[in-house]
């Protein structure tokens, strides 16, 4: 799992702990999974915090230790286009 993988987990755990919590029960839980559910939620996005912050360098291309797969990624998550080399936009 990459870091938009755990980003994208943890906006789903948070929805469906808010869903268990308020009584909808989306998939057959009880709503005392809620705070598990929460606590999943949490963990993904501090994976997903983690490895967005290995994304040190805001130009295309040298992002150290990260792919370009996943550094497209990361920029098709975070709803941002990456800086091209030489500073053009």
């Amino acid at each position: 799992m990459n870091g938009p993988h755990h980003y994208r987990e943890a906006e789903r755990l948070a929805r469906l702990a808010e869903r268990c919590a308020r009584g909808e029960n989306p998939v057959r839980m009880p709503a005392a999974m809620a705070p598990t559910l929460a606590q999943l939620a949490t963990a993904h996005a501090t994976l997903a915090l983690t490895a967005a912050t290995a994304m040190q360098a805001p130009v295309e291309g040298a992002e150290p230790g990260m792919s370009a797969p996943e550094a497209v990624a990361w920029h098709q998550t975070a709803g941002v286009m990456p800086i091209k080399k030489g500073g053009d936009a």
